[in-house]
């Protein structure tokens, strides 16, 4: 396809610093309510060797923990209220901390909105204009029919306009701008064609995985630029002028920057895809994303796809376009919620000073209703390690729990993903589970890429049945075989509950997302409720059967801080934020 007849882009550098800047104060009330842990920072760099950087750890401040595991404060002596007894979403905006932004309009202010009822539901990929090589490749992966999403952008793409698609987690907003640039790449096989960017490493890797998926057939080259890998190899990659590069900002620019690589690479470079681009359009991405505009050409094509398409994005949308310039033709896929109808939302209120045994209870005795073809073969029972000179009192306790808890009454652990706001949180979580003989592994950015990376291929291959992970792992990540999701720490925002539920009910199968409310959530929760157009159901465990593990799981919990504490969890911060402090000194030399 030829490269599309435009005057200038979509989006340019003034542009996107004031969709910085309108939401800044946004991310500033995000920055003070949430120790939250995201690969979504500007510099990506980190060291050859393949060691993390500071970039990840420039939200991840550890002064005051968000709702951290703890089994030393007193119970409660009043009753525990209930989610339908919670305040009214305008007592939350005058009582509570957390300010959620205001929902978008769907309509937004222009009318290049459309709805579903304007797209053909008899729509085939033939019929949106791809070519014969590229639908059969996609029959070879079993893709035969294009979702809504890609039934109305895809031949708005191919026809050279800016979009802006926004549809639920799972309803294939990836090949939705993906098909078009492999369908110009097969006519026409170019450089370096298509440049995206997304927030997260692993995001990044497997977005490289479903453009070779069906491109490498037809010829396709990509690289994965991320930090915390080779940079060396990386400029390599580049030099070897793939067909599509797919990158984090931060990696991305320091290469560009590099002596090896220099700032010509994407002087050719036809579109420009943001995915995720809620976060990408946030302050945090603003130095690296407005330098990037400046190396691609002012008449590229530009994409931006998200599951919630935030009020600075329709304000992009509806900026009149440039002269001889079309507007931005933009989707929404029309819905009464942010989440699909497959996914059973619950939530279990319980104490904070006992969440533990309730946890290991619901993993080993998920709700009835997950699907029993997602679930992993039954562990052992667990047998608690004993700390290294420790006596402790707690190894009778432990084993009165394994008997008490028959390993006949126990289910298969369900494919689950934990979500927790800090980096500690989440591997505090991996070693309780290990030492209570469930296998996990984590995700954070406290990990290397290497670690990373094998935690997800794990997790994927279904050698272990969870996945303890920050918000990291909550954008975009497709894993079809999730079963359940655990809010272990209750998301600050909307937004993030969308993103984190999304992990499970994917491509039409169903999947069960289990809130856990503390006295301090009963608020914040409902806000959530109210945005996104749901009503979360309790979930009710028996109490007797899981306080019966209380010792039980009270002395992995010692054995798992003890491990953590002696594995010096935590340099790699200090490491990691003297480098952004080096970065920072550079860049400002540099300005």
């Amino acid at each position: 396809m030829p490269a599309p007849k435009q005057s200038g882009g979509m989006l340019d550098q003034d542009e996107v610093m004031r969709a910085m800047l309108a939401m800044k104060q946004e991310a500033q009330a995000r920055a003070g309510d949430s120790d939250s842990d995201n690969d979504d920072s500007g510099s990506d760099s980190g060291s050859d060797s393949g060691s993390d950087n500071g970039s990840d750890d420039l939200s991840d401040t550890e002064d005051k923990p968000a709702s951290s595991p703890s089994t030393t404060s007193s119970p409660h002596s009043s009753p525990l209220p209930t989610v339908s007894s919670l305040p009214s979403r305008s007592a939350v905006a005058t009582t509570s901390r957390v300010k959620l932004p205001p929902r978008a309009d769907p309509k937004g202010k222009t009318k290049d909105v459309f709805d579903s009822d304007r797209v053909s539901a008899n729509a085939t990929f033939e019929s949106i204009g791809l070519s014969a090589p590229v639908i059969t490749a996609l029959a070879q992966l079993s893709i035969r029919k294009p979702t809504e999403i890609q039934t109305a952008c895809v031949p708005a793409i191919m026809s050279g306009r800016d979009c802006i698609g926004g549809a639920k987690t799972g309803s294939g907003k990836t090949m939705a701008f993906a098909l078009p640039i492999l369908e110009s790449i097969a006519r026409d096989p170019f450089g370096i064609y298509a440049v995206v960017l997304t927030p997260t490493r692993e995001l990044a890797y497997q977005l490289s995985e479903q453009f070779l998926a069906i491109g490498k057939p037809l010829g396709l080259t990509t690289a994965t630029i991320v930090g915390g890998m080779d940079m060396l190899s990386q400029a390599q990659e580049l030099e070897r002028r793939p067909h599509v590069v797919v990158a984090t900002p931060g990696r991305l620019c320091d290469l560009l920057r590099s002596d090896g690589v220099g700032r010509s690479k994407l002087s050719r470079v036809r579109t420009l895809v943001l995915d995720e681009a809620d976060r990408m359009l946030t302050p945090t991405f603003a130095p690296e994303l407005a330098f990037l505009f400046e190396q691609i050409p002012k008449n590229r094509q530009t994409l931006l796809f998200t599951a919630t398409i935030s009020n600075a994005i329709m304000d992009l949308a509806n900026k009149p376009p440039a002269p001889g310039k079309q507007k931005p033709f933009v989707y929404r896929v029309a819905s009464d919620s942010l989440t699909v109808d497959q996914l059973k939302q619950k939530y279990l209120f319980i104490p904070s000073q006992i969440r533990d045994p309730y946890l290991y209870y619901l993993l080993q005795h998920p709700p009835s209703d997950i699907d029993v073809a997602l679930r992993a073969p039954k562990p052992k029972q667990p047998k608690p390690k004993q700390g290294k000179g420790k006596s402790g009192g707690g190894g009778g306790g432990g084993k009165r729990a394994r008997e008490d808890s028959p390993e006949e009454e126990a289910l298969d652990i369900p494919s689950t993903i934990i979500f927790t706001q800090r980096c500690a949180t989440a591997h505090l979580l991996h070693l309780l589970l290990e030492a209570l003989n469930i296998p996990s592994v984590p995700l954070h950015s406290h990990l290397t890429q290497p670690q990373r990376l094998l935690s997800l291929a794990r997790f994927r291959a279904r050698e272990v049945p969870v996945l303890v992970t920050t918000d990291v792992g909550s954008r975009g990540l497709d894993i079809p075989d999730v079963a359940m999701v655990i809010n272990w720490d209750c998301p600050r925002r909307a937004d993030d509950y969308v993103h984190r539920v999304g992990r499970t009910a994917r491509a039409g199968r169903g999947g069960v997302a289990v809130t856990v409310i503390t006295e301090r959530d009963v608020e914040l929760i409902k806000a959530i409720e109210d945005e996104v157009k749901v009503t979360l159901t309790e979930l009710e465990l028996p109490e007797e059967p899981v306080l019966e593990n209380l010792n039980m799981v009270s002395v992995a919990r010692r054995v798992a801080t003890m491990e953590m504490h002696d594995s010096g969890f935590g340099e790699r911060k200090a490491v990691n934020k003297a480098k952004a402090i080096k970065r920072a000194r550079r860049d400002a030399t540099a300005a």
